[in-house]
C-alpha cells in the first residue's frame, strides 16, 4: 500500500460519502409504514427514531464502537470499550429531549472468550449507570467464520413527551451555539487515526511527548456520556436544537433547520492527539473537522440569553459561535464550509 501525501479518512478506507449513498440505497426499499399505534414519526435527519406512542414519542436508535475495537485487542484492554458503546446510542437519544430508558447490547465474537465479555460487561454496565438506563437483554453471537476478533454494538429506547420533543427545526437567526467539551477522540474517525500513526511508524503502545501515556491509551480514553447534564439542561433552559458531533464531525450541524447558516468562530482548542494526527497525516483542516469531534463533542443551539445562561452554569460548555441567515456550516478561521444538499 503506497502512503498517501495527505491523509484522508476515504483514503484510509472509510468514504463517507459512499457511505451516504449505501444507506440511501438501502433505506428506499424500506417502504412499509406500520398502521395504528406505534407509527413511526415523519421527521428526518434526526439522530434517533421517533414513534408515536399517543402523548409520547418513543425513541430508537443503534450504534457500535468501530475500530476503536481494535486499539483495545491490540492493548488486550476491553473494560471501556461498553461505555463507548452506551455513549454512541445514548447521546444519539439525548439529541431530540429524549431520556434513555432501555439498553440492549449485540457482541459478535470468533470464540467463546470469558475473561473478554466479562471485561466489556463492566463497561456496559458503567455507561448504563451513567446513563441511568437498564441493560435488559442481548446477543452474544459467536462467528469463527465471519468474525476475527469482537465487534460490539448495541441498541438504545428512550421516550419523550411529545411537547418536548427538540428536532433542530426551531433554530434561528441569531441563536447561539454552545459547545460540551469531549474527553477525546471519542469512538468516531479510528480508522484514520490508527492508519495516520501507523504511516508514521508509530504503534499503539509507543509513548508520544505531548500525551499522557501511550497513543493507544489515549486513543481509548471513553466517549463522555452526556446524558444527566443535558437532561438537567433542557428542563431549565429553552434549547433550540441539540446535535452530537460523532461521524461527518461538524456537518452534522446539517441534520437541523436549513437556510441558516452556522457559524463556528471560536471554536474550542483540540486536544493534543488531533493536533498530532492531523500534524504526522498531513491533513486538511476541512478534513479533520469533518472526521473528528476536535475537542466539541456535544453541541447545543439556544437563543442568546438562554445560552449565556448555560455556559454560565456549565464548566464544560463554550459558546463557540452563532447561527445566521444563509447556508451551511462555515468554520471561521478557514473558513470552510460544508453546504446544504
Amino acid at each position: 500500500m503506497t502512503t498517501p501525501s495527505k491523509w484522508t479518512y476515504a483514503e484510509a478506507g472509510v468514504d463517507i460519502d459512499r457511505k451516504s449513498g449505501a444507506i440511501e440505497s438501502l433505506v428506499k426499499e424500506l417502504k412499509y409504514k406500520r398502521t395504528g399505534k406505534g407509527r413511526a414519526a415523519d421527521l428526518k435527519g434526526l439522530f434517533t427514531s421517533l414513534i408515536d406512542f399517543g402523548d409520547d414519542y418513543l425513541t430508537l436508535c443503534t450504534d457500535g464502537v468501530g475500530t476503536k475495537l481494535m486499539v483495545a485487542q491490540e492493548l488486550n484492554v476491553w473494560d471501556t470499550v461498553g461505555i463507548d458503546c452506551i455513549a454512541m446510542n445514548v447521546n444519539d437519544t439525548i439529541c431530540v429531549g429524549a431520556e434513555p430508558i432501555s439498553f440492549v447490547d449485540y457482541i459478535a465474537i470468533d470464540r467463546p472468550d470469558e475473561e473478554l465479555t466479562n471485561a466489556i460487561g463492566k463497561g456496559l454496565e458503567k455507561g448504563a449507570e451513567m446513563s441511568n438506563m437498564e441493560i435488559v437483554g442481548g446477543e452474544i453471537a459467536v462467528l469463527p467464520d465471519m468474525v476475527k476478533g469482537v465487534d460490539v454494538s448495541g441498541t438504545c429506547l428512550g421516550f419523550v413527551k411529545k411537547k418536548d420533543v427538540i428536532t433542530g427545526q426551531d433554530v434561528d437567526d441569531g441563536d447561539l451555539i454552545i459547545s460540551l467539551g469531549s474527553s477525546g477522540v471519542h469512538s468516531n474517525g479510528l480508522t484514520l487515526a490508527r492508519k495516520v500513526f501507523e504511516s508514521a511508524g508509530i504503534g499503539m503502545r509507543d509513548t508520544v511527548s505531548g500525551l499522557n501515556g501511550s497513543v493507544g491509551a489515549e486513543l481509548l480514553r471513553p466517549t463522555e456520556i452526556y446524558v444527566r447534564q443535558v437532561l438537567s439542561i433542557i428542563k431549565d433552559h429553552k434549547v433550540s436544537g441539540m446535535v452530537n458531533i460523532t461521524g461527518g464531525g461538524l456537518r452534522n450541524l446539517l441534520r437541523m433547520r436549513k437556510g441558516l447558516r452556522y457559524v463556528i468562530s471560536d471554536p474550542v482548542e483540540p486536544q493534543p492527539i488531533f493536533k498530532m494526527v492531523q500534524e504526522l497525516g498531513n491533513v486538511d483542516t476541512r478534513e479533520m473537522y469533518q472526521t473528528f469531534n476536535m475537542g466539541m463533542g456535544y453541541t447545543i443551539v439556544a437563543p442568546s440569553d438562554e445560552a449565556e445562561a448555560i455556559v454560565s452554569e456549565n464548566r464544560n460548555a463554550r459558546i463557540v459561535g452563532r447561527v445566521e441567515k444563509g447556508n451551511g456550516v462555515l468554520y471561521g478561521p478557514e473558513s470552510l464550509l460544508y453546504e446544504h444538499y
